[in-house]
């Protein structure tokens, strides 16, 4: 197996310019004040032993060591702040626990338990942290749970903190924005197979840590590899200004939809001075759209609500605290944060419009525009996540679409057909590959990797073309000051040499996350696995009662299939149905996380039919198995 390579000459020397910028020297500081405690294993496991989070593989960023050739020396920075782990005494009554997932989980002191803000990625994480503060502040019950936002990294930890059935005796409130659990849906479910897939470029998790593999994911070290769980809302949060008491702790609430998450939510603690920001404000420039996927966010309103956050809150609060990263404290000091982190968005939204409106494309915008001095004089509003290049193709795909106006890119050639051209074109595969190596030892590796990528999807078998691809991404890796790019290069690297991962079959990702979908998810999400090439000449329809929702708008549904479509009306039944279907929603869920079969369950007495069972094959026949290990730089 080709091992990663070292830094090229050309690279090393980029990173020398790189690193002649002195870093704020706050920031270790920051990063350290309040420790109370770390765990004191090097791993967090799973009942039965797997690893889930290992922060003693990241030792390598705690020797003090100098910035290696092969690690941009600023997101070699960044990586060691990031690598401070333990629980944190953010201001009397808050605590932090950092270091041992992507993000941050939050615990304030209620009167009777504690309230915690963001439960992590994972259970176990979750459950570790909990136990952490339990054993070195005060054990405590929890008592709430505040989601700031729709992501999987603030949520997914909810059950190693509390439970279904302490939430459900009214033990433990959980409090999110609106639209939360929609957009959780949409993001995790509807997108899931795609995004999950996608998301091991972006965080690496596949990627060996050490100085030539995964340093580092800008938000925090490393996501850990665990299926997040779910529990569903028992409040939202509706308007901005709203207040609730919590546990007798007072918190005001700022909506700000479509900033970084499409539900997400500022809030602050008006007696405790302190403010959340949620992930809106980070010590990174973040991503308006992240290179996983996702709806793009709305640059604009996000400089507005970071803005209306400062009028609101700015003036009092004395600490401010977030989801990733660490705090701020002193009045003067998070208020400067908060206008350069307002700046910041604005400066990439108007700037990227203005050239657009030039006349520019996105490509062209994203070599142009260059990130001012009084941005990259901060660490918080540098690249180490985000990446200005992505960022202003985000804006313009926001406003404009993918389409960047030139009719010659209207409806471009697939991979494999333009491949074949471009090294028909270069005159055969050893001269395209002659001029690449060439281009290679000059240093221009996005002209490797753009020239040597056709090459690779007209002949996948090419090793002297995969591995030289290979060797540019690589390279490009180690410059990068983003850790997604680096993250995203590596990944790329490592599959042209090994190959995608193997796993060719279908996987349900996040079982926990179905558990919580209403029947109106669960069709929708069913429908995006219509094989509608077998669905010609098929017109059907199946009503369904569900007996654990009697007396709601949900006992009565009809699932259809039209035009090779299926299609699901709430609240009424079709009169010439060719099967009713009287089910539980539970055991629909159990069908849907594939715990069981339609069959068993029909065995077991939890489901019967009345009218042709054969439709419901129709259906239940005719969907889609994803993968989740597409290949992604090869056909």
């Amino acid at each position: 197996m080709t091992l990663p390579k070292a830094a090229s000459s050309h690279t090393a020397e980029a990173n020398t310019r790189a690193g002649r910028r002195q870093p704020d020297p706050a920031d270790l500081d920051r990063v350290r004040r309040g420790h109370i405690a770390s765990l004191s294993s090097s791993t967090i496991n799973s009942p039965e032993g797997r690893v889930v989070f290992n922060v003693g593989a990241y030792d390598f960023l705690r020797n003090g060591d100098s910035a290696p050739d092969t690690v941009n020396p600023n997101l070699w920075r960044h990586a060691v702040l990031n690598a401070h782990h333990g629980l944190f005494n953010v201001v009397d009554g808050v605590w932090q626990v950092r270091g041992y997932d992507i993000s941050n989980i939050t615990f304030i002191r209620g009167n009777e338990g504690w309230i915690v803000v963001d439960p992590l990625t994972s259970e176990f994480t979750a459950r570790a942290a909990l136990e952490l503060i339990n054993q070195h502040v005060e054990r405590r019950s929890v008592t709430a749970v505040i989601y700031t936002h729709s992501h999987a990294d603030h949520f997914g930890g909810v059950l190693g903190v509390t439970s279904r059935e302490e939430v459900d005796a009214g033990k433990c409130r959980i409090i999110a924005p609106e639209h939360f659990l929609r957009e959780t849906v949409g993001e995790n479910v509807i997108a899931g197979p795609a995004m999950a897939r996608r998301a091991t470029y972006q965080f690496g998790p596949l990627l060996p840590p050490g100085p030539r593999g995964h340093v580092d994911c800008g938000l925090g070290t490393a996501v850990p590899l665990s299926p997040p769980t779910l529990l569903a809302p028992t409040e939202e949060i509706t308007a901005t200004g709203q207040e609730l008491v919590v546990d007798g702790v007072r918190v005001i609430f700022q909506l700000t939809p479509e900033t970084e998450a499409p539900a997400e939510m500022n809030f602050y603690f008006p007696d405790l001075r302190a403010l959340c920001m949620a992930e809106n404000c980070s010590h990174t420039m973040h991503n308006l759209v992240p290179i996983r996927g996702a709806l793009v966010r709305n640059a604009l309103n996000w400089s507005k609500y970071i803005n209306e956050s400062l009028l609101l809150f700015g003036a009092d609060a004395e600490v401010l605290f977030a989801s990733h990263n660490w705090p701020r404290w002193g009045g003067d000091d998070l208020r400067e944060f908060l206008v350069l982190q307002r700046d910041l968005y604005k400066w990439m939204h108007d700037q990227t419009m203005r050239h657009a409106n030039l006349g520019l494309t996105p490509l062209e915008i994203a070599e142009t525009l260059e990130l001012p001095e009084e941005f990259l004089a901060h660490e918080h509003t540098r690249g180490f996540y985000g990446d200005l290049v992505h960022n202003a193709k985000a804006v313009y795909q926001r406003y404009l679409s993918w389409y960047d106006g030139n009719p010659a890119n209207l409806h471009k050639l697939p991979p494999v057909a333009v491949g074949q051209r471009y090294v028909a074109l270069a005159g055969g595969a050893e001269a395209l590959l002659a001029h690449a190596r060439e281009a290679f030892e000059r240093g221009d590796y996005r002209w490797v990797a753009e020239l040597v990528n056709h090459l690779v999807f007209a002949d996948p078998t090419n090793e002297a073309a995969r591995n030289l691809q290979a060797d540019a991404l690589e390279q490009l890796a180690y410059q990068s000051e983003s850790a997604t790019f680096r993250n995203a290069y590596l990944m790329g690297a490592q599959e042209l040499r090994k190959g995608p991962p193997a796993n060719p079959n279908s996987n349900v990702r996040a079982r926990g996350l179905i558990r919580e979908m209403t029947i109106e998810q669960v069709f929708d999400a069913l429908a995006v696995r219509t094989m509608s090439e077998q669905l010609g000449g098929v017109a059907l329809a199946i009503n369904w009662v569900f007996t654990d929702l009697r007396g709601t708008d949900d006992e009565q549904w009809t699932l259809g299939v039209s035009n090779r479509t299926i299609f699901s009306t709430r609240g009424r039944h079709e009169r010439n149905a060719a099967v009713t279907v009287t089910i539980s929603r539970s055991t629909l869920l159990d069908v849907v996380g594939q715990e069981t079969t339609f069959v068993d369950a029909m065995k077991s007495g939890l489901v019967s039919l009345d009218g042709d069972a054969g439709a419901l094959l129709t259906v239940f026949g005719n969907l889609d198995k994803f993968s989740m290990g597409f290949a992604i730089v090869e056909p």
